[in-house]
């Protein structure tokens, strides 16, 4: 029986937190898989049960379930401040890494060998996108009425323009109607697994199998806390509302604040919509950009969903109007940042001491199967976005009544490009090659088609 005085220092905590931000590669299956072979396997500060709880739990909130997870650990082993630790330091890494990218891209963007690295990494994410959709398809496309839903959200959002929360809503309301109704189809559960090995029981770690979360303490400073983040996080938004409306600023605000309230299903179900809003709507990005900001996320430590720092900047950078577009850039981005995490900590400091109650909700658990679902089919709508815009210079928007959407104009196909995101096809699914060497070597050949001069 393990006491607190076997528990690691806040110090040596924050010593192995930082070791997982630092190897926090590879989108949520990868960073969750390296959790569990550091606290788990190596470490025992929890067993696989109580891992695979948290999981569970965190895939039920809106935004990034790694990030949220690393929280979650953080916060019963240490209360509120390694919570704090454990969350930041697990986004510390992606924000400097892609603030730095972005002030390159914007400064640099334009020059040959620059924009040929992003030429081929463009590419490569077509094929980690698709890649994204099969992981997630066999995971969560069980049986004919997940797959209907996958199908149905795939149509709403590519054919009629469906915005994403109005999916991700009528999904979650199907699978809790079904759990409801006790139909087989919709079955609780759901969460990336965890890589094979042998299993390490909650009663022989130092967590062991108690339940000190659900402590009357705990809840109240856990609860404090949210809403502290709660507070942090609208006090900006409401700011910016109030003082500077019609500013970019208030629109990075109030935007990526509903994300996150949003964005269930990952950063590749979340970036459809932002395909459609920032591209579409507030024509803060390009789409080339939009997938070079991805590219810059794929190969950065951190959650997949710091892109979105990647487009606050660029939307700041090119509209604030400032003489420091720079300046104006980097506080877009963070300020994306801030509205798209704060709110993070918010959920598990309020959720956190209710998991259990939580977890076994069936038909809580069936709604998410049923979103999970629905994000198979926006993430191929999502592939099949990039696609049109990597291997195609010209899009035609085709309208008939309700029906709206995007086609390629076949004459304009960019052949570099198509071949280059066959052969980033090839080595992920024929070849089974990692994913930063499939980044790493797009990126390459991209520069050397422009060092041959096939590409500008």
């Amino acid at each position: 029986m393990t006491t607190q005085a076997d528990f690691p220092t806040l110090a040596e905590a924050t010593r192995v937190w930082a070791r997982i931000a630092a190897l926090s590669f590879g989108g949520p299956a990868g960073q969750i898989a390296v959790m569990h072979r550091i606290l788990v396997e190596e470490r025992r500060w929890l067993g696989d049960d109580r891992f695979l709880h948290a999981l569970n739990f965190c895939m039920l909130l809106p935004g990034p379930e790694a990030q949220q997870l690393a929280t979650y650990i953080g916060w019963l082993m240490h209360g509120v401040r390694g919570a704090l630790i454990a969350g930041g330091l697990f986004i510390l890494p992606g924000i400097l890494a892609i603030m730095g990218l972005s002030w390159i891209y914007a400064v640099w963007g334009d020059v040959g060998f620059v924009a040929a690295l992003f030429f081929g990494l463009k590419a490569a994410v077509l094929a980690i996108v698709l890649q994204a959709v099969v992981r997630v398809g066999r995971r969560a496309l069980k049986n004919g009425a997940m797959r209907a839903i996958a199908a149905a959200s795939f149509v709403a959002i590519f054919a009629f323009g469906a915005p994403f929360p109005l999916i991700v809503l009528a999904a979650a309301l199907i699978g809790w109607m079904g759990a409801r109704a006790g139909m087989a189809a919709f079955p609780g559960g759901g969460g990336h697994g965890r890589a094979g090995g042998p299993h390490v029981a909650d009663a022989a770690t130092l967590l062991g199998t108690g339940h000190g979360d659900l402590t009357g303490a705990a809840r109240a400073g856990a609860f404090r806390a949210g809403l502290v983040a709660l507070v942090l996080w609208l006090l900006p938004v409401v700011g910016l509302m109030l003082l500077a409306p019609d500013s970019v600023f208030a629109d990075i605000a109030t935007y990526f604040s509903k994300l996150a309230v949003l964005t269930f299903g990952g950063a590749y179900a979340v970036l459809a919509w932002v395909a459609q809003e920032a591209v579409g709507t507030y024509g803060w990005l390009r789409p080339g950009e939009m997938l070079d900001g991805l590219g810059m996320a794929e190969t950065t430590p951190g959650p997949l969903i710091m892109v979105l720092q990647f487009v606050g900047f660029m939307g700041a950078f090119r509209e604030a109007g400032w003489a420091m577009p720079l300046l104006a850039g980097t506080v877009g981005g963070l300020l994306a940042t801030w509205v798209t995490f704060a709110p993070c900590f918010a959920w598990i400091f309020i959720g956190a001491p209710f998991m259990e109650r939580l977890r076994t909700n069936a038909a809580l658990s069936a709604a998410l199967t049923a979103v999970t679902a629905a994000v198979v089919g926006v993430i191929l709508n999502l592939s099949i976005w990039f696609a049109i815009h990597v291997a195609w210079r010209e899009v035609t928007q085709v309208t008939a009544g309700p029906l709206s959407l995007e086609m390629p104009v076949i004459s304009s196909i960019d052949w570099a490009a198509a071949g280059l995101s066959g052969l980033a096809l090839v080595t992920v699914f024929r070849l089974k090659l990692g994913m930063t060497t499939v980044l790493a070597g797009a990126a390459a050949l991209g520069l050397a088609l422009h060092l041959a001069g096939i590409t500008g």
